[in-house]
């Protein structure tokens, strides 16, 4: 065969691997899992969910290689068999970074083409030696204009390679999704590379909560509201901006936190949203598991308020409140994903759930 039509043939293939990808993505019923949740990968319900995602991966900060802790690389290199044993059909993805890692080795990895290379290279390499289905970027946060250029010349060159592996292996490409900010405007100067990411990405998770806590702020608010009528600090309104940004609304996923934060009341007597409050109620910021706090609502009779205009529900016992997803605006939110004609919904994360409460409900919500 000539050398020119090989050529053209290998291009061929290669633009088939790139465009594979952008073919409609099946539903996204995620949900995120870490070993220190408490609850062991064997007893996910995994049937309620399309997509699992193992939780963290790390990121070497000398050699830019991904990695797996030697803690974690039993459960990591058995998770993906563990889950379908019980749902042979959910696709399983290995998450890089999380809240804890270090911001700026990701920064530098993303500076270089050979640091690129070497994360992209050994992610790869990893989620195919132990069985995942995909690559989810977890980078909390670029920190810089510089950061979100690079980041989108990254997400340009790991889809270039991913499509390279998957024509050499003549399997299904991996998928590629990255959980950001509920925004793609991190702050008034740093906006995420949409153009990129709708272009390489398979989906974002978009992390709509942590909108305030207790110890930002001396008044008591929902941290994962969909709606705000008085601001622009909602699930809802990010979404719009990441629609109006150019990312489709079939390439987003709404996050849906399976925890919530607990304030102090200034005055046990004054309960509602935005009433004064002195800091968080408990450790950890008062930050609480949904499990948890099903208990402290047995345990302590507390008072449980579903708010239809923020989308949010909240409980209060003598000067303790706490803000929280509970079943109705789960089923709210998961409903609004996809009447606005979002890819679908993931949660954080799934060992905080009772009994699998939320978990049945956000499948409910979101039907066939």
């Amino acid at each position: 065969m000539a050398s020119s039509t090989k050529l053209l043939i290998f291009s061929a293939l290669s633009l088939l691997q790139l465009l594979q990808f952008s073919a409609a993505q099946a539903a996204v019923n995620g949900g995120y899992w870490f070993p220190e949740s408490g609850l062991a990968a064997s007893n996910i319900n995994s049937s309620l969910f399309t997509h699992l995602f193992c939780a963290f991966a790390d990121l070497d900060p000398s050699t830019y290689q991904v990695t797996v802790s030697s803690s974690h690389t039993a459960a990591f290199s058995q998770f993906t068999a563990t889950v379908q044993s019980k749902n042979p059909s959910v696709k399983t993805i290995l998450s890089i970074g999380g809240g804890s890692s270090n911001a700026t080795t990701f920064s530098s990895m993303a500076s270089q083409p050979s640091s690129r290379q070497s994360f992209i290279n050994s992610s790869i390499k990893l989620a195919r030696s132990y069985g995942f289905s995909g690559l989810d970027m977890d980078w909390e946060y670029p920190q810089s204009t510089t950061d979100m250029t690079n980041l989108g010349t990254l997400l340009s060159e790991w889809r270039q390679a991913i499509a390279a592996d998957a024509q050499s292996l003549r399997k299904a490409a991996l998928l590629l999704s990255g959980a950001f900010y509920f925004s793609p405007y991190l702050d008034d100067y740093m906006t995420y590379p949409t153009q990129s990411i709708n272009a390489n990405m398979d989906w974002v998770n978009v992390m709509a909560y942590d909108f305030y806590d207790p110890s930002w702020y001396g008044f008591t608010n929902s941290h994962s509201m969909l709606y705000d009528p008085s601001d622009d600090v909602s699930g809802s309104y990010g979404i719009g901006d990441w629609i109006e940004a150019g990312v489709s609304a079939n390439k987003l996923a709404l996050g849906l936190p399976f925890y919530g934060y607990a304030w102090r009341l200034a005055n046990a007597n004054n309960h509602g949203v935005l009433a004064p409050a002195t800091g968080p109620a408990g450790p950890d910021n008062g930050a609480m598991d949904y499990n948890q706090i099903k208990s402290f609502i047995s345990q302590n009779k507390a008072t449980v308020v579903y708010n239809s205009t923020i989308v949010t529900n909240y409980c209060y016992s003598g000067t303790t409140w706490i803000g929280y997803d509970d079943t109705q605006s789960i089923s709210k939110k998961v409903s609004y994903a996809k009447q606005t004609g979002l890819l679908g919904y993931f949660v954080w994360q799934v060992g905080g759930d009772s009994n699998w409460i939320l978990s049945k409900q956000a499948k409910q919500s979101w039907g066939a």
